[in-house]
């Protein structure tokens, strides 16, 4: 079956190739997929096209009883089957062996999305799928390409986990992810790189924040970067202004609001590692293991490993709205609620691009790095790329080192690709240069090998031109912002 994907659906052909991939596959019996990924990235768009497409059948979930559900999904089986009343179903045993037994000589996608809501009231639905498709298994049954959607990371993640009745039944387990940085720029048709990566460091990559949450009120130039942010981010009228909020509420499992909203905080004001988060929120670092696992889970936590020191990782936060929710609009919310937006912004600029726009550039750097530079930047494919600290003993002190490019092991000692400096706001010099020199004369007494090693200099304010003329030598890289989108 070739579909041609809409015009109306942005990016995302890798998602839809699989997602044809899978209601093409041949066996004759109902197969069984897992589409995931955060609320508001399009889901829905997507899975509503596939059904649209191929003739398939799109059913919603609803925070209802079960009895509404199985009214619900009558109505929507019965206009499937041309049948002139809804189809009555009293369980879930026979609403899933409805679905899974529709006469079809073709494969036929059904999506059930929002399927934690229908499991958050009828617990025992994993189950009583896990028994339908097993016994579909042993006999022939019809070909539907059943489709399990859900924006609960935490739930969906754990729904094919370790014990769970559906594990090892799947044959799509699917992440819509949000837009990279090159891609929400093409997005938010932002042309710019600086207004770009500004812009992203507040919205990130998710697609509705341009459409529905501001209305596609995008920043016209540099100049109204600042403008844009009041009336779009920091306007109570407008739904982004609660968004960062709503996004920790959405998830089942962070019970205690209060503690997820500080141990973030702690992550936005640089307390990156374990202990430095537990110490800003006054608990003992072994009291946060479980808050710091629910938030990877939701995927709003990630953790990084140290490059050079494997046992220290450092946390980051993977939505931007909520980084700039706790350095920007947090603190000052009351005095935003009574549309003080002027003032706000007025004395927390500086913060933002300190806080905000830093860290983020560092991370978009980062990203560069792994997916988009390759052997023709670094001279080998990178293998792993994330930040180090090089410890720095006879100087007594350590240096922080914002991208490291590893080559893959080979057997001999570990290859350094690159070591990098990224500065949002600070013209780049000869002395970050020497300074990335000395982290690499000490990772070559540790045994590294840095013979090719490039050192790099991300800069967003630009560079000297003693700098310029030195990058000439080879061994030093300047990389701009639009190089970054290039």
């Amino acid at each position: 079956m070739s579909i041609a994907k809409p015009s109306e659906i942005f990016a995302r052909e890798v998602e839809w190739a699989e997602l044809i991939n899978f209601i093409d596959d041949e066996s004759p019996h109902p197969t069984l997929g897992v589409v995931s990924g955060r609320r508001r990235q399009g889901k829905t768009l997507l899975l509503g096209s596939l059904c649209d497409a191929a003739g398939g059948i799109y059913i919603e979930g609803t925070e209802a009883l079960p009895a509404e559900h199985f009214h619900l999904i009558g109505e929507q089986l019965a206009a499937r089957l041309g049948s002139p009343a809804p189809l009555h179903f009293t369980s879930w045993r026979a609403v899933i062996e409805a679905i899974l037994d529709l006469e079809t000589s073709v494969p036929l996608p059904v999506v059930i999305d929002e399927f934690p809501y229908l499991v958050k009231v009828s617990p025992e639905l994993p189950s009583v799928l896990q028994a339908a498709l097993d016994l579909r298994r042993r006999r022939r049954g019809s070909p539907i390409r059943l489709i399990l959607c859900g924006s609960a990371l935490t739930f969906m993640g754990g729904l094919l986990a370790g014990n769970a009745p559906l594990r090892g039944r799947a044959g799509l387990e699917l992440v819509v992810p949000t837009l990279d940085y090159r891609l929400a720029a093409e997005f938010w048709q932002i042309t710019d790189p600086r207004l770009a990566l500004l812009t992203h460091a507040v919205v990130g990559g998710t697609p509705a924040y341009r459409r529905e949450y501001v209305r596609d009120d995008v920043p016209q130039s540099p100049a109204d970067f600042d403008s844009w942010v009041k009336r779009a981010v920091l306007n109570p009228a407008r739904p982004l202004f609660r968004e960062a909020r709503y996004l920790l509420a959405e998830e089942s499992d962070l019970r205690d609001p209060a503690l997820y909203h500080s141990v973030l905080a702690a992550v936005t004001e640089g307390n990156a590692s374990r202990g430095g988060i537990a110490n800003y929120i006054g608990r003992k670092a072994t009291e946060i293991s479980h808050p710091l696992s629910v938030l990877e889970d939701a995927g709003l936590l990630a953790k990084a490993p140290d490059m050079v020191r494997a046992a220290r990782p450092l946390y980051r936060i993977t939505e931007p709205l909520i980084t700039f929710y706790h350095a920007v609009m947090r603190p000052a919310w009351r005095e935003l609620e009574r549309r003080r937006a002027d003032q706000v912004w007025k004395r927390s600029r500086d913060r933002f691009l300190s806080a905000v726009v830093g860290p983020h550039f560092e991370e978009v750097c980062r990203t560069w790095a792994a997916d988009f530079a390759g052997a023709d930047v670094f001279g080998d494919d990178p293998a792993e790329i994330g930040h180090g600290v090089v410890n720095d003993p006879e100087r007594r002190t350590s240096h922080e080192v914002d991208v490291v490019v590893l080559a893959a092991p080979d057997g001999g000692p570990r290859r350094v690709l690159s070591l990098g400096e990224a500065k949002w706001g600070d013209f780049m010099g000869e002395g970050h240069v020497e300074r990335l020199r000395r982290i690499r004369d000490l990772l070559t007494a540790r045994g590294y090998d840095t013979r090719s090693t490039r050192l790099a200099c991300y800069s967003a304010a630009g560079f000297t031109t003693e700098l310029v003329a030195a990058a000439s030598s080879g061994d030093i890289m300047l990389v701009p912002p639009d190089q970054l989108y290039s």
